[in-house]
């Protein structure tokens, strides 16, 4: 049976900034805060799991800042309980998270790791037991190295391994697990991964990063068909996604904002609520209509119809074109206002854009921020606790942002911070801090940071507008 009764939120703080009123959201919008499974749980070689691609990865010299790695990360296997009751103090009614692929199918045969699994029972059943709805990613980029071995997302075969993992993982848990992400940001996976090598498995062939993309885009569609042999499931991706603005409106720098935002936004966009890639975006790339990777089918598995999408918003971009006449080249301009602590500008109004953008271009899908959130130089104080009033401020800006959305008609179902926890970031490693709740690393000790009691309070201040005094 589930338990509803919460822990009482933290202390409450003074906003360091207004932020919206907390009854202009929807009387049954979500609240939540999002992780992933290779930052935050460590444990890499705990009952049965085999490397990942960032394991692989962070072992490489020169690939992760400070030489850092994910084997301990948050110690989250191991804490599990206690981060679950952080979910609840803060009073969230919502925990996005992401299940360990090497975990759960460690192998290239697809043989499922029933020790793997056993871990996300005991997780979904902590926070059911502490009345938080469970929503599960099931790929924030750890693919088993093993397949990366025979070819990774470049190849066709990853698609097929990955309908694997979907059915063992809602075979166990879909009982209890409803909101189902397929994937987190395959734009990243893709291109940082196989284009820039930037992130793992940190190969640099653009052919190959194309390829990845689409591929990615498949294994979402015919896990979304797995998914929907469930009822109750409610099915989605998260894709990351920037308004790109162009420096002027001189001809080149307009031609390079179309091209950029159609190779970070409309190539997975339009696949996903259209059905069809943008032809300008194929011309660009060199591609035909028809390229070798797309069979017929493709794109109608691609575009079957979401419960949600899942938006994962930072900052925005601006650029002009290349320096030299007739460059293909792209120029990334610096932000103009604030920057948050790893150099990404304090855009909110980008989030607004965003957001109002999707609906006039695509359509009423309900529509869930997924991710969003800042990084800044946290620090404990003497007395213990960590006044991280930047992101207090980053936070309030960005709700308002999605308030003056919803105010315009946008059809915005939820919001997650991210993240819970500081932990492990990708190629900065634990240079950077993100979380509502500091972590001491050589420690593992927990502060919940002044930005997260003042998230609680909003939170709790949205469900007094909906209750009454």
């Amino acid at each position: 049976m589930t338990a509803t009764k919460r822990a009482a939120p933290p202390d409450r703080v003074a906003r360091a900034a207004a932020g919206p009123d907390p009854g202009s959201f929807p009387a049954d919008f979500v609240w939540g805060a999002a992780t992933a499974s290779y930052q935050i749980e460590g444990a890499v070689a705990e009952d049965g799991r085999t490397p990942s691609i960032w394991d692989a990865f962070a072992a490489t010299p020169g690939r992760v800042r400070g030489g850092d790695t994910g084997a301990v990360a948050c110690d989250h296997y191991h804490r599990y309980a206690e981060d679950v009751d952080l979910v609840a103090g803060l009073g969230l009614g919502a925990y996005r998270f992401s299940l360990a692929w090497p975990r759960i199918c460690p192998d290239s045969d697809g043989r499922v790791n029933a020790a793997g699994l056993d871990f996300y029972d005991r997780l979904v059943d902590a926070l059911l037991a502490q009345g938080v709805t469970p929503w599960a990613t099931l790929y924030h980029w750890d693919l088993p190295q093993v397949l990366e071995e025979r070819g990774g997302w470049p190849s066709r075969d990853t698609v097929d391994r990955f309908v694997e993992l979907t059915a063992a993982a809602h075979d166990r848990l879909g009982d209890r697990v409803h909101h189902w992400i397929t994937l987190n940001e395959p734009w990243c996976s893709a291109f940082l991964g196989y284009a820039s090598g930037l992130h793992a498995p940190g190969r640099t062939d653009g052919d190959a990063a194309v390829a990845a993309a689409h591929h990615l885009l498949l294994a979402h569609g015919r896990a979304v068909e797995v998914l929907r042999a469930d009822p109750q499931a409610q099915v989605g991706i998260s894709v990351n996604l920037y308004p790109v603005v162009p420096l002027d409106d001189r001809p080149g720098n307009l031609d390079a904002a179309r091209r950029i935002d159609g190779l970070q936004n409309r190539w997975f966009l339009d696949p996903l609520l259209l059905g069809s890639y943008p032809a300008d975006v194929l011309e660009d790339l060199g591609l035909s209509a028809s390229p070798a990777w797309l069979r017929d089918g493709d794109l109608a598995e691609i575009s079957r119809p979401l419960d949600f999408l899942g938006i994962n918003y930072y900052t925005r971009h601006t650029v002009r074109s290349g320096a030299y006449p007739g460059s293909a080249g792209v120029e990334f301009l610096d932000p103009r206002g604030p920057l948050a602590a790893n150099g990404w500008g304090v855009e909110p109004d980008g989030l607004a854009d965003i957001l109002t953008r999707i609906t006039r271009d695509y359509g009423d899908v309900p529509l869930v921020v997924t991710e969003n959130g800042s990084a800044w130089d946290d620090a404990v104080d003497a007395a213990g606790a960590v006044e991280d009033a930047e992101r207090t401020d980053y936070l309030a800006s960005h709700l308002e942002a999605c308030s003056r959305a919803i105010a315009a008609g946008v059809p915005l179902r939820g919001y997650f911070a991210w993240s819970l926890l500081d932990n492990f970031e990708w190629a900065e490693g634990y240079a950077v801090r993100f979380g509502l709740v500091h972590v001491d690393y050589a420690t593992q000790k927990r502060t919940t940071k002044a930005s997260g009691r003042w998230y609680a309070r909003f939170v709790e201040d949205h469900r007094a507008s909906i209750l009454g005094p």
